[in-house]
């Protein structure tokens, strides 16, 4: 991953002039027709101002007047005098459900800003409550997997017989949905959405995966967007299979940062201070547990997606040392099961979830065909970057075997949407930072915030008061930090601090609380 050095501002600089979200030139003005929205309570212990409503829109929006699927919606509905209108929030995926982040941003958001939006959350099609919701081929990810890395041609042939299956198995279910599982879909049901709120624009705010949705919704429906956020923006370019492969970079990265960390707390865990000695000691973990799953659960692929989630926020990483730590020095496998079945192993969810991912990520762009290219790719890859290369590659092999041929990815370059702002972390590790840097030349008059030196997937309403800032400033009043016209930051916040350790006998429940905890792998 790249990072950016010497980008030094300080925080109360951040925001410079009144760069205003001038309405565009092609400001609708005439009526559109609108579908009423049925509006009923549905808040939980958490999140009690939710409200629930469902949207009829096309299968195929080609085809208005044909099959018709169920969006389900989520509200918390503006209290103040005045609306600014909707703010529609997306947490990534594909594949995550959009319900509760509307309770988690208009809880997160300052109280006087998040009365002034109705903030919208969404199951995309396919996805959750919607209707129809996908799934494939239940129990894939049952434990325990064969080992991602193969040791022989024969061990590789059970993994692609895996994902062939699962995309099989998805063609024979919903051969009349596939072809309609995709972002510029889902872009055009975000429109439908909009229509259904009797908004002439709305404000959108996507994490991860949630970026690109956004970009190529503003790029369909430029002068529908008023205030856009992308926060961990997914390369524009690289979408599907490259960005896979820099992600097996960016992970292996970030996984050593979390080992070079358990090193710096050798005197709470006991593994060395010398941050290769901690390595070689995982990976004699993973090999171990290729041979004897831990509780008959943890096989080697499992560690491996287990450990994924400490590459997706280090607050996992105390939990996750304290595991290894007790697997490594005692033999101790409780706690490694206890990290796997609150970190990673599946739940009801999961096979809906990765349904839409594989449907959208496989449908969006053109992947390979010829498994000759996947294994070529994957082994030199693999070479500089072993931790979850494998793991990933059969994550998206169904790709490979789909059964519904791919789309042309659209060019979300775009000159004419409002100021958008992007955030991005330096050292994230599932949407590396040269696809924001990408994002920003590619949206005009786009300004582009980074977390110098952060690794979290996620930047703002996550604790960085500095990116808190100059979000709710932008939410607020549509200004922007200054920007210069260039490639690099227009404004830079701190990293939040490194998580300190907890005790080696630590059990390893999750240390990240709200519904960003829950961002799905993928994006």
């Amino acid at each position: 991953m790249q990072k950016r050095a010497g980008v030094v501002i300080a925080a109360g600089a951040l925001i410079a002039g009144a760069v205003g979200v001038a309405p565009s030139a092609a400001e609708p003005t005439a009526p559109e027709p609108r579908t009423p929205l049925s509006w009923k309570a549905c808040g939980t212990e958490q999140y009690p101002r939710l409200e629930c409503a469902s949207l009829r829109v096309p299968l195929d929006h080609a085809d208005p007047d044909g099959e018709r699927i169920t969006l389900a919606l989520s509200r918390v509905r503006h209290t103040a005098p005045a609306s600014e209108g909707p703010l529609l929030v997306n947490p990534g995926g594909p594949g995550a459900s959009g319900r509760d982040l509307a309770g988690f941003v208009a809880a997160s958001l300052p109280a006087k800003v998040a009365a002034r939006y109705d903030v919208i959350g969404f199951d995309p099609r396919g996805v959750g409550a919607s209707e129809p919701a996908l799934t494939c081929r239940s129990g894939h990810f049952a434990p325990v997997r064969p080992d991602s890395v193969p040791r022989d041609a024969r061990e590789e042939q059970r993994n692609t017989a895996r994902a062939a299956a699962f995309a099989r198995a998805c063609g024979d279910r919903h051969a009349r949905l596939l072809p309609h599982i995709d972002t510029v879909s889902a872009a055009r049901d975000v429109d439908a959405i909009r229509q259904a709120l009797g908004a002439p624009r709305i404000t959108y705010f996507g994490y991860s995966y949630g970026t690109y949705l956004g970009a190529v919704y503003a790029r369909l429906y430029p002068q529908r967007v008023r205030r856009a956020v992308l926060d961990s923006v997914v390369h524009p370019g690289g979408v599907w299979y490259d960005a896979n492969l820099a992600q097996d970079h960016a992970f292996d990265a970030r996984h050593k940062a979390f080992l070079a960390w358990v090193a710096r707390h050798h005197a709470v865990y006991g593994l060395g201070d010398d941050p290769a000695r901690v390595e070689a000691r995982w990976y004699a973990m993973r090999a171990a547990l290729r041979e004897r799953p831990a509780g008959g659960e943890v096989g080697a692929a499992e560690a491996e997606d287990t450990f994924l989630a400490g590459a997706y926020h280090d607050g996992y990483w105390p939990g996750l040392a304290a595991a290894f730590s007790a697997y490594a020095k005692d033999g101790d496998e409780r706690r490694l099961v206890d990290a796997y079945r609150s970190l990673a192993a599946p739940d009801e969810s999961t096979d809906n979830a990765y349904a839409v991912y594989t449907a959208v990520e496989c449908r969006d762009a053109r992947w390979p065909k010829s498994w000759d290219v996947w294994r070529r790719d994957t082994w030199a890859t693999h070479a500089k970057a072993p931790f979850s290369t494998w793991n990933n590659t059969w994550y998206n092999a169904p790709c490979a075997f789909w059964p519904v041929p791919s789309l042309t990815p659209p060019d979300v370059a775009n000159d004419a949407v409002p100021p958008v702002l992007l955030f991005q972390a330096t050292e994230d590790a599932a949407t590396p930072y040269e696809g924001a840097v990408a994002a920003h030349r590619l949206l005009r008059g786009s300004r582009l915030v980074v977390e110098q030196g952060g690794g979290n997937h996620a930047v703002t309403l996550r604790g960085n008061a500095c990116a808190d800032r100059i979000l709710v400033q932008y939410l607020d009043t549509g200004q922007v930090p200054r920007g210069d016209g260039g490639a690099g930051p227009d404004a830079a916040c701190p990293a939040r601090p490194d998580p300190k350790p907890a005790a080696a006998t630590e059990r390893a429940h999750p240390a990240v609380h709200g519904a960003l905890a829950a961002l799905p792998r993928g994006y």
